[in-house]
């Protein structure tokens, strides 16, 4: 029991820090079963979600689906999960964003993946402090997070320009 507190004032406290952190785990969790496991195959148990439909449309459905998992990480940020837990996460998002993009094989990569499912598993995990008690997240884990980002962005970059080089090669070859 906190100092100053009596035994009801802690239970309300109790009850309202579990009520406002269960409220944000809620709307995370319902994102990334949206992104990774809305849809059922009827009779199996394999499950696939928005982010193996969206990537089938080039380049812009995977950048959509990574944009959502940046989302999640900038909340990943807010809870203060320790820096160590935001690279693994942006490392989810790298395997997810490079193996996801190679047209068609990645779409069937993504329906197994799952990183944001996995990323939000991680955020329940490692949670230092719910947004509510903290609404200022330290400055060097948005730097951090936004090194990540820069990274991730990179291999965007990167990705498209060895498409380009791959087309020009095979089309430079048809001539």
């Amino acid at each position: 029991m906190e100092k100053g507190l009596t035994r009801a004032e802690a239970e309300r406290e109790l009850a309202r820090r579990e009520h406002s952190n269960a409220e944000i785990e809620r709307s995370l969790g319902q994102l990334s079963r949206w992104m990774d496991g809305l849809f059922r195959i009827p009779g199996t148990g394999w499950r696939f979600g928005l982010d193996a439909l969206v990537g089938l449309v080039p380049g812009v459905g995977d950048l959509a689906t990574t944009a959502v998992s940046f989302y999640i990480l900038a909340h990943a940020v807010r809870y203060r999960v320790p820096k160590v837990t935001l690279l693994r996460m942006g490392l989810n998002v790298a395997v997810d964003y490079l193996l996801g993009s190679v047209p068609l094989v990645g779409d069937f990569f993504d329906a197994f993946w799952k990183s944001n499912q996995m990323n939000v598993e991680l955020l329940r995990k490692r949670a230092a402090l719910p947004p509510g008690e903290s609404p200022r997240a330290r400055m060097s884990d948005w730097l951090f997070l936004g090194l990540i980002i820069l990274v991730l962005l990179a291999l965007l970059v990167g990705s498209i320009a060895f498409g380009f080089w791959l087309l020009s090669l095979l089309f430079g070859g048809i001539n």
